[in-house]
């Protein structure tokens, strides 16, 4: 039998769940998570190869949606494993340090792709607003250094959260309730005071999905009005065109992460699939969908994949 007593983070071992009640059909619940996995990653690496290939989307707008693409799969391959593991060779268990690993992938990549879109909700005002300025502010080295200023904002907030972790003693039963590590689902079986990582984390994603989803509701207002005020109603909704895709990609992040926190915070009598399932379309949806909208929606994105995928005659 596994020993559940107290023991040290780093001897830890904890056991996946996968889907409760339903673990003689983890096979068969196995084949769709899996489809839309393959469809998630493989429609971001597209997208990043055919912007990398493609000189005519060397341009500000795709190296962002570059940087969307790379989250999102930041997001899908660590939790594709564990799903894949748990779910089709039945294979439950993962070591502490290795869960810490992904529990940082998750968190970190799922703030980096907020920060990214609040960088293109920026991107989209100064294109529209400001578009005699919008060469001049957006150069190549500006782009880099905001990729890089993402990166950071996105990760380092999580550090303190996975360090203080790995100095808790666990002494309640090391079963986690997911098919992959969350951090909230390892803090319950905490038995020490956690004040600091409920506190901390709370205040952290205040000041990022807070000030994120601020920030590209504040641009929107602005891009609006100054949308408002072109003459002709063509120019309007072509302006309002090329934001469309943008606003899809904020609505499908943001809605399964109000879900998944409604869902977490009060809805703890719920059924124990909702829990499951919720943070599955968190983790899911943006990386499968994302692509689709931005390859159906960009005629660029969509000749280039086109380009990509067709065969080059000799």
């Amino acid at each position: 039998m596994a020993d559940f007593n107290a023991s040290t983070p780093s001897s830890s071992t904890f056991y996946l769940t996968g889907i409760p009640s339903y673990e003689a059909r983890h096979h068969w619940i196995s084949i769709p998570l899996c489809i839309l996995y393959f469809i998630g990653i493989v429609g971001n690496c597209t997208i990043l190869h055919a912007i990398r290939t493609d000189s005519s989307l060397h341009k500000p707008m795709y190296y962002f949606l570059a940087m969307l693409s790379f989250a999102d799969m930041g997001m899908s391959l660590p939790t594709f494993i564990s799903v894949l593991q748990v779910l089709w060779f039945i294979s439950r268990e993962i070591e502490f340090n290795p869960c810490v690993i992904q529990m940082f992938f998750i968190h970190s990549f799922s703030f980096m792709e907020s920060s990214v879109l609040l960088a293109m909700a920026f991107d989209r005002y100064i294109a529209i607003c400001h578009t005699l300025r919008y060469a001049t502010i957006f150069t190549p080295q500006r782009i880099a250094k905001i990729g890089i200023f993402t990166f950071l904002r996105s990760s380092l907030p999580v550090i303190p959260l996975m360090i203080r972790l790995t100095y808790f003693p666990l002494c309640r039963f090391h079963v986690l309730s997911h098919s992959y590590c969350l951090h909230q689902d390892v803090i319950r079986l905490v038995c020490a005071d956690i004040k600091f990582n409920s506190i901390y984390g709370l205040v952290v994603l205040i000041l990022y999905w807070g000030l994120d989803s601020l920030g590209i509701f504040v641009s929107y207002i602005f891009t609006l009005h100054s949308v408002l005020n072109i003459a002709s109603w063509e120019e309007r909704l072509n302006a309002l065109n090329t934001c469309a895709s943008h606003i899809c990609a904020v609505l499908i992040l943001y809605v399964p992460m109000i879900g998944f926190s409604i869902v977490h915070l009060f809805a703890k009598n719920a059924s124990p699939l909702l829990h499951v399932l919720m943070p599955h379309i968190y983790v899911l949806v943006p990386p499968v969908l994302n692509p689709i909208i931005y390859s159906v929606k960009n005629k660029k994105i969509h000749k280039g994949i086109i380009y990509l995928i067709t065969p080059k005659r000799m």
